[in-house]
């Protein structure tokens, strides 16, 4: 007990460095990147300063400033020219994320890592993520099933190292896991969005990723945000199913989740840092109150902290720059 113990002793100089307990780094990080088919020219998100829409043509470029600044991998979101129903465009051999797949992987080959968005929310008509019987205005789950394995698939064979199913259709993993190893895709890892919660901070990812839903919400699929419980049992289903990695969805507000689910299964563990959290920091800092470095890193390294591997995050580069 003080006087005795003084815990300030360690808090000075290179000493508060040799006894930090976590470390954050640029191989934590993975970068979102968002391709659209429908523009020839880069367009501003403009509720998430700094972040845009890309062409096919610019995708490479931004994917080399990544591995530039040493981030081992990108997680690609598609946006096509045309949508419908069932989502046709999110699984042919010549959409636009397995064409932006092939461009990045014939570039950089193995210095970057290419994650894949696997669901149907981009390329359906109605915004949700799976089939929908329109007179009831539910979203179908099984029937989803085969349409998931089928993008998993395509984006196998297009190239990319992991797939990340985010639709939380019951099952999912099991069937895409399936439906990989049919195909020969056997050592092809899951990313599954594990526990993902029908949360209010992805409201500027849908104006990014063209993603609005046109009725109803996603509370009949993603997690009620009052439940931890139920997060682990979704976890360990997708463990069981075939999942190589486990992710928390969002990621700041549920920090007790990220840590349960890294104690309870000692998984790889991800976590979104969301477009909600980026942009509240983004706006706060433009108006002056906060720093915006400072929250950035405290913000990450606390997500680092809670348990997070890696952290898919749109402060990627600018992290990457700060750290170098």
């Amino acid at each position: 007990m003080f006087p005795q113990v003084r815990m300030r002793r360690l808090r000075s100089g290179k000493i508060r460095d040799l006894v930090r307990e976590t470390e954050l780094s640029a191989n934590d990080l993975i970068y979102p990147m968002f391709v659209d088919e429908a523009t020839d020219s880069i367009v501003d998100i403009s509720s998430m300063p700094g972040v845009q829409r890309l062409p096919l043509d610019k995708v490479v470029d931004d994917a080399k400033d990544a591995a530039d600044l040493g981030i081992p991998a990108v997680v690609l979101f598609g946006i096509p020219e045309h949508k419908d129903e069932t989502g046709t465009s999110s699984y042919g051999d010549e959409d636009i994320v397995q064409q932006a797949v092939r461009a990045i992987k014939e570039d950089l080959g193995e210095d970057m890592v290419v994650i894949t968005d696997v669901c149907m929310c981009e390329y359906t008509s109605h915004g949700h993520c799976g089939i929908v019987d329109f007179e009831t205005e539910d979203v179908l789950n099984d029937p989803t099933l085969d349409i998931l394995g089928k993008i998993a698939v395509s984006h196998a064979k297009a190239g990319a190292d992991i797939v990340a199913p985010s639709g939380m259709m019951d099952g999912m993993i099991g069937a895409i896991r399936t439906a990989l190893d049919e195909d020969n895709f056997k050592n092809t890892p899951i990313m599954s969005y594990a526990a993902k919660y029908s949360s209010a901070f992805y409201g500027p990812f849908r104006d990014a990723a063209d993603s609005g839903f046109q009725f109803g919400d996603r509370s009949t699929y993603q997690m009620d945000p009052a439940n931890s419980d139920e997060a682990i049992r979704e976890v360990e289903l997708d463990i069981l199913e075939g999942a190589d990695i486990v992710m928390v969805k969002p990621a700041l507000p549920y920090l007790d989740i990220i840590y349960r689910i890294k104690h309870e299964f000692k998984m790889p563990t991800a976590a979104y840092n969301v477009s909600g959290e980026y942009s509240m920091l983004k706006a706060a800092a433009e108006k002056g109150w906060l720093d915006e470095k400072k929250v950035m890193y405290e913000s990450l390294m606390s997500i680092k902290r809670a348990g997070a591997d890696m952290i898919l995050t749109y402060f990627a580069k600018d992290l990457a720059r700060m750290l170098k």
